[in-house]
């Protein structure tokens, strides 16, 4: 189905007027009025919504990245948040393709020797990590009960911070064999990937990611060209707060991404541009295992739902203020980038750009988003 005619019935909210005997086309993009709708009046925030197809890419936007009106295009840049566990993913399968790991190696064997992680029937893998059946907590136990409320709240969490948050932490039911979201999990695949190839998780972000498929202005450390596209983020105040700084959770949310650099990570989700990634993306769907969520099962990573024919693989992300979502149908191909610097769910949208309607569900697998209620 054609990209405007899809997105008219879709989204709805742009009407045909029928003048003498022509049809205008709608006054307003039915896009950029979904994200008008939800951005509303607030001073300095904007959303991008990039749709790809089989008549190409197309980027539409509404507002703006900060109160000087700056305009937002593809080079605007954002906090990904939980979209970076996607990426945290793929770098396992790429290792893994390697020989450097195993999917079935226990996460234990990585770890700083401060990690004294207690078992429940089994040990912790690799892949239990990857595919949110680890049994470990959302976030970390000795974080402050109003963190949430701090502009920045994972600053000083060190790694020592961590491993003592799960120091005497029994999984409450063995490893794989029950899903609940945990960005522990991801943090602790993070730092065990990057304890095995000897260098930062940013660095083997780079190297595994952002090298081979081309993202220039994909990083967990800005750089100097990244800084001058940055966003404003906004909170759930609507006033400017402060970006997320991760700590020993990087792997769990720390990147932060164009506008340009989702859209070609989204075109080799998609397997619409190839590299020597190809293989390790295929893997991060592969292998599903059920969820809490209606007709949803997770891969590596992703979250894969089915409605009827149709299927998408799809993850949102939430910062203090930021929110984004990636998706793709599995079937037409047909794939969406939604990235805003203001706290508001946009599942809805994205899930729709890509062909299933999808209200944001009381489970939230957007980082820490329940919090936020």
């Amino acid at each position: 189905m054609h990209r405007r005619k899809f997105l008219l019935s879709s989204i709805g909210t742009g009407a045909l007027a029928v003048v003498g005997n022509c049809i205008a086309a709608p006054a307003i993009d039915p896009i950029q009025a979904a994200l008008k709708q939800m951005i509303g009046t607030r001073e300095g925030c904007g959303a991008v919504a990039m749709v790809i197809d089989d008549n190409g890419t197309s980027t539409v936007s509404y507002g703006n990245s900060d109160a000087s009106r700056k305009s937002l295009d593809t080079h605007t840049v954002f906090e990904i948040g939980s979209i970076t566990k996607v990426m945290t993913a793929l770098i396992l399968t790429d290792m893994v393709a390697k020989g450097e790991v195993a999917m079935d190696d226990p996460v234990a064997k990585y770890l700083p020797a401060s990690f004294a992680l207690l078992d429940n029937g089994r040990p912790i893998t690799l892949f239990d990590l990857a595919n949110y059946h680890c049994g470990l907590p959302k976030t970390p136990g000795n974080l402050p009960p109003d963190w949430w409320a701090n502009p920045n709240p994972f600053a000083d969490y060190t790694i020592d911070k961590l491993s003592t948050s799960l120091s005497g932490y029994t999984p409450p039911y063995q490893p794989g064999t029950r899903f609940e979201y945990s960005s522990v999990g991801f943090a602790l695949l993070g730092i065990a990937l990057s304890q095995r190839a000897g260098k930062s998780f940013d660095a083997l972000l780079i190297d595994r990611v952002c090298t081979p498929l081309g993202l220039a202005h994909t990083r967990v450390s800005l750089s100097v060209d990244m800084k001058k596209h940055l966003v404003q983020p906004h909170g759930i105040n609507e006033q400017p707060t402060s970006l997320w700084d991760f700590g020993a959770l990087q792997a769990a949310g720390a990147a932060h991404a164009s506008v340009g650099d989702m859209g070609l990570f989204l075109k080799a989700c998609m397997g619409l541009t190839h590299t020597r990634l190809d293989k390790s993306f295929e893997r991060l769907l592969a292998t599903r295992t059920p969820t809490t969520l209606a007709g949803t099962e997770t891969g590596l990573g992703w979250f894969i739902t089915k409605s009827g024919n149709e299927e998408i693989a799809w993850k949102t992300g939430l910062t203090g203020g930021c929110n984004s979502f990636i998706g793709f149908s599995t079937k037409t191909l047909r794939g969406a980038v939604v990235l805003s610097n203001f706290v508001w769910q946009p599942i809805d949208i994205g899930t729709t750009l890509v062909g299933m309607k999808m209200i944001a569900p009381d489970f939230d697998p957007g980082d820490l988003a329940s919090l936020y209620a």
